[in-house]
C-alpha cells in the first residue's frame, strides 16, 4: 500500500468526525442566516446597520485587544521564568500552567466573582484596613471580563512563546554579551525581537479564542458587558431571531477564519526563517 493511501486511512476517520460535527452543523447555521425570516441577505445587513449589533462588536474587539495584551504580558514572565529558570522555578510554573486545566471555566469565572464582587474577598479586606468606604465596583462591567479573560487565556500564551524561546540561538546572546551588552540592553534589543514570531503567535492564538467567549462575559460582565457570542445567545434563545443570531455568528467565523489563516501564514515565516 502506497504512503498517500496509508495516510489517508488514517486521518480520514478524522476528517470525516470533523465534517459530521462541525462542518455540517456551520452549513445549516449559514442557511439560517439565509433563509429566516425570508430568502435573501437582509439579516447581513441588518447585522451591519443595526447600532446595538455593532456596539457589541466594538466591545468585544476592545476587551479581546485588552486581554490579548494582559494575556501576552503576563505569559512572556512565565514562560521566561519557565524556559530560563531554575529547576524550582520551572516546577512551579509548570504546575501553575497545568492546573488550570484541570479547573472548569465556569468554576473559576464564579471564583473571580468571589473575589471582585462588592462583598467579595478584595474588597473585604480593603475596606477592613481602612483603605476603602465603599466598594470598589470590579464586577458587572468590563474590568471583570478583561481579569477573567486573561487568568484563563494566560496558559494558551504560554506554549508559542514557549517554542520560541527555546528556539533561540544561544550564540547571538553570547555575542552581546561578549560586545558589553547588559542584560537590560541584551533583553530588550536582543532577546525580545528575536521572539518576536513567538509573540505575534500567541497574540493572534488568544486573541482568536477571545471571540467566542461566553461563560466568562456572562458571568462576570453580569447583561451589563455584554460580547458577540452572548449576543448570538440570546437572539436565537431568548428574542428568537434566528436568522439574525446566524448571521451574526457566520460574521464572527469569517473574522476568525481571516486570524486563523494570519496565523498560519505567521508559523510558515517563522518555520522558514
Amino acid at each position: 500500500m502506497r504512503q498517500p493511501s496509508r495516510l489517508f486511512l488514517l486521518i480520514g476517520p478524522l476528517l470525516l468526525f470533523l465534517g459530521a460535527t462541525y462542518i455540517v452543523p456551520f452549513l445549516g447555521v449559514v442557511e439560517w442566516s439565509v433563509t429566516l425570516p425570508e430568502p435573501g441577505i437582509g439579516q447581513y445587513q441588518a447585522a451591519l446597520s443595526d447600532p446595538l449589533v455593532l456596539t457589541v462588536f466594538l466591545r468585544t474587539l476592545r476587551i479581546c485587544a485588552a486581554v490579548t495584551v494582559a494575556s501576552v504580558a503576563a505569559g512572556y514572565v512565565v514562560t521566561l521564568l519557565w524556559v530560563r529558570g531554575g529547576p524550582g522555578q520551572r516546577l512551579a510554573v509548570e504546575l501553575c500552567i497545568l492546573i488550570p486545566f484541570w479547573i472548569s471555566v465556569l468554576t473559576r469565572a464564579f471564583g473571580w466573582l468571589a473575589l471582585l464582587s462588592n462583598k467579595g474577598l478584595i474588597n473585604g479586606w480593603l475596606q477592613s484596613l481602612g483603605l476603602l468606604s465603599e466598594p470598589l465596583t470590579l464586577v458587572r462591567n468590563e474590568f471583570g471580563v478583561i481579569v477573567g479573560m486573561t487568568h484563563f487565556l494566560i496558559p494558551f500564551a504560554v506554549f508559542p512563546l514557549a517554542s520560541a524561546m527555546r528556539n533561540l540561538d544561544e550564540r547571538v546572546l553570547m555575542a552581546a554579551r561578549g560586545m558589553g551588552a547588559g542584560r537590560a540592553r541584551i533583553f530588550w534589543q536582543v532577546f525580545v525581537p528575536m521572539t518576536r514570531p513567538g509573540i505575534l503567535g500567541a497574540g493572534l492564538v488568544v486573541f482568536v479564542f477571545a471571540l467566542g467567549f461566553f461563560v466568562t462575559p456572562a458571568i462576570l460582565g453580569g447583561g451589563r458587558s455584554v460580547m458577540v457570542a452572548e449576543l448570538i445567545y440570546l437572539r436565537i434563545f431568548q428574542s428568537p431571531d434566528w436568522g439574525l443570531g446566524a448571521a451574526i455568528s457566520v460574521i464572527l467565523m469569517a473574522g476568525v477564519g481571516v486570524l486563523l489563516a494570519a496565523l498560519l501564514r505567521q508559523v510558515r515565516q517563522g518555520a522558514a526563517r
